[in-house]
């Protein structure tokens, strides 16, 4: 299940939460490998964009819940259908 995250982080001085962002980026490295995490990007200003590609809603939520405990945010999460699976469903009609 493909999922768009786009994260708003607590305004707080970006200086004052520097080790939790370079933790930030400790906790996705092993998810980019596996594949969990397909796209990580960080926003310009404060946040960050990223692809999941996870078996559940379940694993999202507990992703996501893991993230809020590094940088507190709030997401905006986005369903998202695979490319081949939509054109797919478009040449059934």
């Amino acid at each position: 299940m493909l999922f768009l995250v786009i994260s708003e982080p607590r305004p707080e001085p970006p200086s004052s939460v520097t080790a939790s962002r370079q933790k930030y980026w400790e906790w996705v490295a092993p998810l980019r490998a596996s594949g969990e995490v397909r796209s990580i990007h960080a926003k310009v200003g404060r946040g960050a964009v990223a692809l999941f590609d996870v078996p559940s809603n379940e694993q999202l939520h507990r992703r996501l819940n893991e993230w809020a405990d590094i940088i507190p945010a709030r997401f905006d999460v986005h369903a998202l259908i695979d490319p081949d699976a939509a054109l797919a469903y478009l040449n059934k009609g």
